[in-house]
């Protein structure tokens, strides 16, 4: 019987070290700046932490649909991804 283990690729790596800055970024601000909760455009009322979620949740869905609905580059997706997000954590 053989392992197999999952190819770390280099964007495979920038990936999860990106989340887990991300997380400890955000982390470090809830110490520093407790946040309170607050409506946005969502209909609920939502931390910080509560929007970072629903944009990297939304984010990997962006991801699939433009794989599963066009032949076009990824970057395209990445790109409004990143847009989405900054709109989810400003104004969600």
């Amino acid at each position: 019987m053989t392992l197999e283990w999952m190819a770390w690729t280099m964007p495979t790596t920038i990936f999860f070290i990106t989340i887990a800055l991300l997380l400890t970024a955000m982390t470090i601000w809830q110490v520093v700046s407790p946040c309170i909760k607050r409506k946005g455009l969502l209909p609920i009322a939502t931390t910080r932490g509560d929007r970072l979620f629903i944009g990297l949740l939304s984010s990997a869905y962006i991801h699939l649909a433009w794989l599963g609905l066009t032949s076009l580059s990824l970057w395209i997706a990445f790109a409004f991804s990143l847009v989405w997000m900054g709109l989810v954590m400003r104004w969600a």
